[in-house]
Parts: structure tokens; sequence; C-alpha cells
């Protein structure tokens, strides 16, 4: 089942994140796609604000991973460089860790993603405005959606 959430703001953006962050666990993946400024980096600054993140939070571009310490640790990719890539970075190292993953550009790794996860997809109506269709894997991510959803 999808979930369709519409945000007018940036601000709407982090806040529908930060109430995700209240209902995920350790090892958790969440895989964000959209178009370049969609939002992505967006949602996880929202997301890493609920986790207790205090550090500035951007795109891992160049450095395919960043860490951040919050009350539950945030492991944010960005797999963009790694299409058409052999490589495996590993990451079952975060994908079984004990934090949450976020990974952006998902589609480039899909035979390393774990089968239960959260996929999120940000598709931009206009220079704020934005569709977020959560697709969930698995019935812990079910349950999530369905909390969010209420």
């Amino acid at each position: 089942m999808e979930y369709l959430f519409e945000t007018q703001t940036e601000e709407d953006t982090k806040r529908l994140a930060n109430k995700l962050a209240l209902l995920v666990k350790p090892g958790d993946v969440l895989t964000l796609e959209g178009d370049l400024g969609a939002g992505k980096t967006t949602f996880t600054k929202g997301l890493g604000a609920g986790l207790g993140v205090r550090r500035t939070i951007n795109s891992p571009t160049f450095t395919i991973v960043k860490e951040y310490q919050g009350e539950i640790p945030l492991y944010h990719m960005d797999v963009y460089r790694l299409e058409n890539s052999e490589e495996d970075i590993g990451f079952d190292e975060y994908f079984q860790g004990d934090g949450i993953t976020v990974v952006e550009w998902a589609s480039f790794i899909e035979e390393y993603l774990p089968d239960e996860r959260l996929d999120i997809e940000i598709l931009r109506v206009d220079e704020h405005a934005r569709k977020i269709t959560f697709l969930p894997k698995g019935e812990h991510f079910e349950f999530i959606c369905k909390e969010l959803y209420r």
C-alpha cells in the first residue's frame, strides 16, 4: 500500500520527517528517491532533528556516507556516484547497525538493500510544495505509515 503526504513548505517536509523519527528504531533503512532539488536532504534534516542530531546535516555527495550522532545515530548515504558500480562500501554494517540509515538514490544499489525498508519518493509540485509517497516493505514499516497517516 502507498501512503501519500502533501507538504506546502520546507518546514512541513521537515515536520513530517520529524514525526517519522519518533517511530523508527535502530537498524531501520529508509530510501529516498526524487529529482535533484526535490527535498531529499531537507527530509533528512527533519529526520535528524527528530533523532536528536545537533550537527548541520548536508548532502554526502562527495563522501557517500556521513554519520551523525543523536539519540539514535543517523547514517546518511548518497549513492548517486555508485551508479553502474560494483563497489560495496560495507552497506550491511550500516543496514544492520545501531542507527537509522537514509539512502538517497537507493535504486543504484537495489541489490544491497534489505527486503524490509521504507521507500520514500519525493516529487516537486512547485518551488515549496511536495508530494511525498511512503512505500512500506514489511509489517514494521506498514505500522509506521499507518501511525503517520492518522
